[in-house]
């Protein structure tokens, strides 16, 4: 499921070669120039769900290129999202011309020619994500996926942050995924985009009941773990948060083997298990780190916390502080 590919074992214009190949293969045909063709250091991870793709990758500023005889050579009729982590990228498809700067999303189409400059922005590298899935895949209308064409979607707030934040922590722990992970991510993965360019294009009511429910619930789970400190982050507060009765909230959590408030409080506890583990954190009290995520009471904190880990918070901090714990769990 998971590859990374580096050009850093190679010397000289063999990297460009190699990177060049490695592209070519995981994603569409283009041409590629540099102005780092001597020494260009560049990395690739990707993450494969089925016919979906995510790419983590950091490189040289260079200038791409598809052409239409590329086109009509070879064309596996995908789209790609581009996210840029770093640096900027300017590109040129169906007649549009659109600049991207950091944290922003761009969607453009194997089928079309296209161009693309990157530039470093005063950073070693150009660093960015990408999203490749079959068109057909997305359940628009072609007509919006083509005005949906090189339109910037604003990555700073909204579900545009929501996705880059997804694709972001997906693609931070991908070696960690298993392939019986592979078709959930799959279909999180295409409910989320499929939400975002739906909201772009104002055709969101277009969208079925299951996929309204993901983005439902991704937007409830980012909504908590940027809550946890809070002591009144409660199930009734969350559904106050997100206009819905606590009742729903229930319901969409049916699946998910535990309840909104059990996974608020182990989401809390594994912060707590970390942060007592620290070393920078080393001089704070056991009680003022548990009440920073949202566990005021000592009593009730030191409970919680042994029923789930088995061992009190003063002998798990002890322990580490000696070599015999490990910092995550």
């Amino acid at each position: 499921m998971w590859t990374a590919y580096s050009t850093e074992h190679l010397s000289g214009t063999e990297r460009f070669e190699y990177w060049y190949s490695i592209v070519s293969q995981a994603h569409f045909r283009t041409t590629m120039a540099s102005d780092h063709l001597d020494d260009f250091l560049a990395s690739s991870q990707a993450l494969h769900l089925g016919d979906i793709q995510t790419f983590a990758q950091s490189y040289p500023p260079m200038h791409a290129r598809r052409t239409p005889a590329m086109i009509r050579q070879s064309d596996p009729e995908v789209c790609q999202l581009w996210i840029t982590v770093r640096g900027g990228v300017a590109l040129s498809q169906s007649g549009r011309d659109v600049e991207v700067g950091e944290g922003d999303l761009v969607l453009y189409d194997s089928s079309q020619p296209r161009q693309a400059w990157t530039a470093a922005c005063g950073h070693p590298n150009v660093s960015s994500l990408i999203l490749q899935i079959p068109r057909a895949r997305l359940p628009l209308h072609s007509n919006t996926l083509d005005q949906l064409t090189l339109t910037r979607i604003q990555g700073q707030t909204g579900i545009g942050a929501l996705f880059r934040h997804y694709l972001t922590d997906l693609m931070n722990h991908a070696p960690q995924y298993e392939e019986c992970d592979a078709l959930r991510l799959a279909n999180v993965t295409l409910d989320l985009l499929s939400a975002m360019l739906a909201e772009a294009a104002r055709t969101e009511d277009l969208l079925s009941p299951e996929t309204q429910q993901t983005v439902l619930r991704t937007r409830i789970n980012a909504f908590i773990q940027q809550h946890l400190g809070d002591p009144g982050l409660t199930p009734a507060a969350v559904a106050a948060a997100h206009q819905i009765s606590v009742r729903y909230l229930h319901r969409l959590y049916q699946g998910e083997g535990t309840t909104i408030a059990d996974g608020i409080r182990r989401s809390r506890l594994r912060r707590i298990h970390r942060d007592l583990v620290d070393p920078r954190l080393t001089a704070r009290s056991i009680s003022s780190i548990a009440a920073r995520w949202g566990f005021p009471e000592p009593t009730h904190f030191s409970r919680a916390f042994k029923t789930l880990y088995g061992i009190t918070p003063r002998d798990h901090r002890h322990q580490a502080q000696h070599g015999g714990a490990q910092a995550v769990r």
